[in-house]
């Protein structure tokens, strides 16, 4: 079940007509750029309104301030991470160890740096406004699918499958948040998610039951 927001954080409204949703598409996506250029504390309504080419009415008639913005946008975010991997998950079901292993970080990593800009940007909000309860259902949905996958395999069970999946997944959320916390090139972030793939796969085979 999604997170309910706090009273002060709720949209307004939600779009009911397409010309509506791509008008919240051109906000969000302003969000992310005046984030990533002037960063969470200059952050205002005003300056996201005026890069979606949007007016500041239009802008109030969703989110009255931009505490609520800044938690759409992340909300809106977690959602298409911890879809990305349930969808990943459900499609795996079945599957070799090795297979979901190499699926479930690829689908997470793309999950992230695809949408780079919003990645970046969406680490600093926290300044601005508590997302946490946002964080712990995306990170609770995620779990749940990797449980139900990993319970699956045909070729692999655990004494502990809770431990070994929580492991696994911080292991995986931890180095791709690093990723995002400093600057590397693109050829390194690629060997780095290469070398995860095989750290994570080798984890699960040494977690399982002989």
């Amino acid at each position: 079940m999604a997170p309910v927001p706090p009273p002060q954080l709720s949209a307004r409204k939600s779009p009911r007509q397409a010309r509506a949703t791509a008008t919240l598409e051109a906000i969000f996506e302003a969000t992310i750029q005046v984030l990533l250029t002037d960063g969470p504390t200059r952050l205002t309504t005003t300056r996201v309104s005026a890069r979606a080419g949007v007016s500041v009415g239009t802008m109030y008639q969703y989110y009255p301030h931009k505490q609520a913005l800044l938690y759409a946008v992340t909300e809106r975010y977690l959602n298409t991470v911890a879809e990305t991997v349930e969808r990943t998950c459900l499609q795996n079901h079945g599957a070799p160890l090795a297979q979901m292993s190499d699926t479930l970080v690829k689908a997470y990593w793309d999950a992230k740096t695809m949408q780079r800009n919003a990645t970046r940007a969406l680490y600093l909000v926290a300044l601005e406004v508590n997302t946490s309860d946002l964080a712990e259902a995306c990170m609770q949905r995620i779990e749940a699918a990797t449980a139900a996958m990993f319970d699956s395999a045909p070729d692999a069970k655990f004494a502990d499958l809770a431990l070994v999946n929580l492991t696994f997944l911080t292991v995986l959320f931890g180095t791709v948040r690093s990723l995002f916390t400093r600057k590397m090139t693109e050829e390194s972030e690629r060997r780095v998610g290469d070398e995860l793939s095989v750290m994570c796969l080798r984890y699960l085979e040494a977690s399982k039951i002989a």
